[in-house]
This record gives structure tokens, sequence and C-alpha cells, in this order.
């Protein structure tokens, strides 16, 4: 297994108050460890608009399999939250680092 580190953007549509991303980031943050914190990469960036940059650690087989996973992992917590698809849309993700096999 290999751990990548992915990028899934996404566009808050409706407001989103600080305690539901607060709760966001609680919920993903077994999924930022040490290859995340040695490169200093933040879970979760705001940008203006609305848009916004959820950065997860996933182990899987190949970059296909770990995307799949890390959309899966951030639409399942925010609809946890009570977030639907539709207020959130999520954009393709991306592979923004990789640490060999572990």
């Amino acid at each position: 297994m290999t751990t990548y580190v992915i990028t899934v953007p996404g566009t808050f549509l409706r407001d989103v108050g600080d305690a539901a991303r607060s709760e966001l980031e609680r919920r993903l943050i077994p999924h930022h460890t040490d290859l995340s914190e040695t490169q200093a990469v933040e879970l979760l960036t705001l940008h203006e608009g609305g848009t916004f940059s959820v950065r997860l650690e996933v182990e899987a087989p190949d970059r296909a399999t770990a995307e799949d996973d890390a959309v899966r992992l951030v639409a399942g917590a925010l609809e946890e939250l009570g977030v639907s698809a539709k207020d959130v849309p999520l954009g393709p993700p991306a592979v923004t680092g990789v640490d060999g096999e572990s």
C-alpha cells in the first residue's frame, strides 16, 4: 500500500458556519497525520467565494483508489453534518503527495 495526500476541492453554496467547518475538520483529522504535518499541509483551507480545499492522507493500492476514497471520506463527513452534496459540490480530486509503500 502507498500513502497518498489527496486534495479534494469544493464550494460551499450555502452558509456553513464555523462550528460546522470545525466539526468537519474534527471528523477528518484521522486522515491528516505525520506526512501532512511534516510537510505543513493544512487539512482544510478556505478560499474566497466559498471555495475550499481538503487535504487527506489515504492508504491505497493505486492513485485512482486513493482519489475515490478521499472523495468518499469528505462527502461522508459532510453528509454526517447534514450538509447535502447539492449544497457543497466537490470537484475532482488530485494527488498532491506520495509517501512510497507502507
